[in-house]
Parts: structure tokens; C-alpha cells; sequence
């Protein structure tokens, strides 16, 4: 299986903005985060590989966003399973491939929202989520112009494949990016 730091180096092979390398970083340790959490420790690489190349097409292919991602993962080896969740977690928006696995429907539920957290964390004195509480994360997402770019729609319905209320996804992730802030 590919590693954590292949699955970088093949993230930026393709994307050259430290904006979308660091969103797969992000990305890519909420997912570790939740495969310790919800009791696939032993995946936690995997869910991180994942979480790393969900967006490898997008700097460079906006426009064919999940559909260019199969051929360039598939020139890099990597297996099917994983171009399977990477396309999943555009589903409905750019991609037909339906989140199956419970993993990739936590990529579907956390891609939008760390992007959301992320820019209320830049809003915040310390620059940074780890002294943001669920009350303050409630708001910005409540504020539709708030980062009017990360879809609330996809995260609820993220929360309900997960078949969590919104509250519990964005605390558990809020926390997952805490965990690394």
C-alpha cells in the first residue's frame, strides 16, 4: 500500500499551491483522526492516504474535478479501493461514484467542513482552531456568506450518510483538527 509520504509526493506532483497541499494534509490527518476514532486503527494509514489524494485532479483539472483523478492515480499504482473513495467524496457534484464504505463517507462529511474550519480558525486571533468551541464553529456555519465556498448542503449531508445529527460532525471534526492544530 502506498505510504503517507507517497501519497504527498504524488499530491505535488499535481498541485503546486500550498493552499491545496495543505488542504490534503488536513484532510488526510482528520481522516487518521476518525479511523482511530470510530475503531480502524489498523486502516489509519490508509484512511490518511486517502484524505490526501482526494484532490489530486483539482489545482490543475478544476474543471474535471474526480474524473481526472482515476487515470492519474491509476499511472501511479495506486490501488482501486482508493480511486474508488477519492472519486466517492465528489458524489453528487462532480462524481456519480457513491460514498459505500464508511470511510469514504467520513471523506464526503469532512472535506467541505475542514475547508470551514479553517477559515474560521483565520478569523480568530490565534490563527488557529484549537481554542475554537462547537458555539463559534455553530455560527460561521450558520452565516451563509461566511466561506461561502464550502457547501453546507454536502456537509449535511455528510452528517446524515453518517447518519449523525450536524452537531456530533462538526464536533467530532472540529476536535480531529484540533488534534493536530
Amino acid at each position: 500500500m502506498m505510504t503517507r509520504d507517497e501519497a504527498l509526493e504524488l499530491l505535488k506532483k499535481y498541485n503546486k499551491e500550498e493552499f491545496h497541499i495543505q488542504h490534503g494534509e488536513t484532510v488526510g490527518k482528520t481522516m487518521r483522526y476518525f479511523a482511530e476514532k470510530l475503531g480502524y486503527a489498523d486502516e489509519a494509514d490508509y484512511w490518511e492516504v486517502v484524505g490526501i489524494l482526494h484532490d489530486i485532479d483539482f489545482e490543475m483539472w478544476p474543471e474535471e474535478h474526480c474524473k481526472k483523478a482515476p487515470e492519474l492515480l491509476m499511472e501511479a499504482g495506486v490501488e482501486d479501493d482508493i480511486i474508488h473513495a477519492v472519486c466517492s467524496h465528489g458524489y453528487g457534484l462532480c462524481s456519480d461514484v457513491e460514498p459505500e464504505r464508511e470511510m469514504e463517507k467520513v471523506l464526503f462529511a469532512c472535506d467541505e467542513l475542514t475547508g470551514l474550519i479553517g477559515a474560521a480558525a483565520l478569523m480568530r486571533p490565534s490563527k488557529s482552531c484549537s481554542d475554537m468551541e462547537l458555539k463559534s464553529l455553530k455560527k460561521k456555519f450558520k452565516d451563509k456568506r461566511f466561506a461561502a465556498g464550502c457547501s453546507r448542503d454536502v456537509i449535511q449531508q455528510g452528517a446524515e450518510m453518517l447518519g449523525w445529527d450536524l452537531d456530533k460532525l462538526l464536533d467530532e471534526t472540529l476536535n480531529a483538527m484540533k488534534s493536530f492544530a
